[in-house]
């Protein structure tokens, strides 16, 4: 699963707890008071507090993270690379998009693809330690073909670095 989604999931979670903590503090508020349970009211009133100014916040924190996701989507579904097509596509300015890439790329949001100018890229580059290498062995010459930063030769067992 891509971190957005995840992000995604966790606001969601965080905003439901939030909303049910409201009603939940009522009920323990009044109950508290019918038994005549100082704890429970202050349960209650914690629960009320963190509901009644927390649901809102969780609410709006969602809702931002949901506009997010629609951009990972319109790149990766819709393969829309350039930021006047996003934008189009979105409802939004160039400048509110090229916001948005940015946050998404410092907050890695959206992995495999890079920022060229206006536009977004697939990341093809691979890893260094990856690549193959061939060089000559200084003792017997041997050509070694080796990944990474040092290997020996099988024929003397002479180390070859990379360099």
């Amino acid at each position: 699963m891509q971190p957005i989604y995840a992000s995604v999931r966790k606001a969601f979670i965080l905003a439901m707890f939030l909303t049910f903590l409201f009603p939940i503090g009522g009920v323990l508020l009044g109950v508290g008071l019918g038994i005549a349970q100082p704890a429970m009211w202050a349960i209650g009133i914690a629960c009320l507090v963190c509901g009644f100014y927390g649901c809102p916040i969780g609410w709006v924190a969602f809702a931002g993270k949901k506009e997010y996701v629609r951009i990972v989507d319109a790149i990766e579904k819709e393969h829309l690379y350039t930021f006047s097509e996003l934008a189009a596509q979105l409802g939004m300015s160039e400048k509110e998009v090229r916001g948005k890439i940015d946050v998404l790329f410092k907050k890695q949001y959206i992995t495999g693809y890079r920022r060229e100018a206006d536009r977004i890229a697939l990341n093809e580059n691979k890893a260094l330690g990856e690549r193959e290498f061939t060089r000559e062995c200084p003792a017997c010459g041997a050509k070694v073909t080796f990944r990474g930063t040092e290997t020996v030769c099988p024929y003397c067992g002479t180390r070859v670095s990379r360099e």
